[in-house]
């Protein structure tokens, strides 16, 4: 119960930090593009930042599956509610690049952020468990930082994992509209924790190339393309998907039944 008292404290730390730098953001720069790429990157970093964290957590076996799951829904709601905007995925950088939102230049720019902020995180996590708060933390100041081999099935199955995890991920979030403001971040949260439980014990099913970048691709077991593959094509083809499926398959299809309906 210390590890888990330890860990809460550092994700509430790690929150509250980010969410001062970007108050402090805003308020300094008000216009412009600095406020929105430093937003990005303070919150991609409070993102895998606190992952780090909860994957330590959990994969010390210290703490019931419940518990767990309880602690991701938790800080995705907490997340989503303190993000501003920022996307912290590249996959939503380039979704808005195909609805022509985003300049090529402004995408590139935000996934450059999203990207450097993960790499960051991991000297984050490092520099936070270096203060030995807990057993564990002791354990990792004393290893260094390492992880093992996130990937367990062959790798076709372990992308398929991640593109079906992002595609209902980009659905949910797609199709909760008719749902209130503050219900649909729980709605969101509900579903990245059922995802995290069917997919967890496969790839992690993490559904962010950013994230991914921060937690498995320093892990030893595959090289860095094979993870690409996993990790970057899976969720981006996953979340490519679900927009054609959602925005051109079915109204195609419901718009060629209306027509045949209207012939008759």
């Amino acid at each position: 119960m210390a590890d888990l008292a330890v860990s809460v404290a550092v994700l509430a730390g790690v929150v509250l930090l980010c969410e001062a730098a970007r108050r402090s953001v805003k308020a300094v720069f008000s216009r412009g593009d600095y406020s929105l790429y430093l937003t990005e990157v303070l919150s991609t970093l409070q993102l895998c930042a606190c992952s780090q964290e909860l994957k330590l957590l959990g994969e010390s076996g210290r703490i019931q599956p419940q518990t767990g799951l309880t602690l991701v829904y938790l800080i995705t709601v907490v997340h989503v509610s303190t993000f501003h905007g920022a996307l912290c995925n590249p996959s939503g950088a380039l979704e808005l690049l195909y609805r022509g939102s985003l300049r090529p230049s402004a995408s590139s720019a935000l996934i450059a952020c999203q990207l450097s902020a993960a790499w960051l995180s991991r000297y984050a996590a490092s520099y936070l468990w270096s203060f030995g708060l807990s057993d564990l933390h002791l354990a990792h100041k004393a290893q260094g930082y390492q992880c093992f081999d996130p990937i367990s099935a062959a790798l076709p199955a372990a992308a398929a994992v991640e593109m079906t995890c992002a595609f209902v991920l980009q659905a949910a979030v797609m199709n909760i509209g008719a749902f209130s403001e503050n219900l649909r971040v729980h709605v969101i949260a509900a579903v990245i924790t059922s995802l995290a439980y069917a997919g967890g014990s496969i790839t992690g099913a993490v559904m962010n190339p950013a994230l991914a970048f921060s937690l498995q691709f320093p892990c030893s077991g595959h090289s860095f393309l094979e993870y690409a593959f996993v990790f970057w094509m899976g969720p981006i083809l996953g979340t490519a998907s679900a927009v054609a499926v959602f925005e051109k398959l079915i109204p195609s299809l419901l718009k060629g039944r209306t027509n045949g309906k209207k012939v008759k």
